[in-house]
């Protein structure tokens, strides 16, 4: 009844949005293929046990990016690449002041694969859309979605409800040009990080470009 009573423009507004549906689809596929082969498991041996986290590969050479607070008073840290490659790595440089970043460093036999490419974090607005990749919960390469909640000027963090847990801990937050535009550092929960509420916090990649410019020269 609806398509004789409208005509062909009922037709063409359900293709239309099957078609956005499906470029959506298609942004997220593609961006994780990409991305997800320079995103590795980082998991560091400290007094308590195992802190586990998230790091990405910014250097063919052997360089990754992850937080501090995942290595900090670490006494061993194994990194674990997608390809299920383990490397024994050091931490060449933290900024645990302003920005809760740290880079490591492994010896691989061969260059890396794979390299993410970090963004213009200036440029973020409120409300564009966002991928996360990271190992919450040890459930290694997830990836999940949101937007840019809020950016807090203040504490200088970038604001998200794409869902990042414990274990996603210097993950990318991602544009859709799969652009690296802040690092998964925290989330806010009422209940003591056992669940997340759609409050995630990513350090800015300006704060990145500091630290490695720091470390390069």
């Amino acid at each position: 009844i609806l398509s004789s009573m409208f005509g062909v423009s009922v037709n063409s507004s359900v293709y239309s949005r099957d078609n956005d549906y499906k470029n959506e689809e298609t942004v997220n596929v593609t961006v994780y293929e990409k991305i997800n082969p320079a995103i590795v498991l980082v998991e560091a041996q400290i007094m308590d046990g195992i802190s586990s986290g998230t790091g990405c590969i910014i250097n063919k050479s052997g360089i990754v990016l992850t937080s501090s607070h995942v290595v900090d008073k670490a006494s061993y840290i194994e990194i674990t690449t997608s390809k299920g490659e383990v490397y024994k790595a050091e931490v060449i440089k933290k900024d645990t002041e302003t920005g809760d970043l740290a880079l490591l460093k492994i010896k691989p036999d061969k260059p890396l694969s794979a390299t993410i490419k970090l963004g213009d974090s200036s440029l973020v607005k409120v409300g564009q859309k966002v991928l996360a990749i990271g190992n919450p919960f040890g459930f290694n390469g997830t990836l999940t979605t949101g937007i840019v909640s809020r950016i807090d000027y203040e504490r200088n963090k970038i604001q998200t409800d794409a869902a990042i847990n414990p274990g996603s801990s210097g993950g990318p937050i991602l544009n859709a040009n799969g652009e690296v535009i802040g690092i998964s550092q925290s989330i806010f929960n009422p209940d003591n990080n056992k669940s997340n509420i759609g409050i995630g916090f990513a350090v800015p990649a300006n704060e990145v470009k500091k630290l490695v410019s720091a470390y390069m020269n």
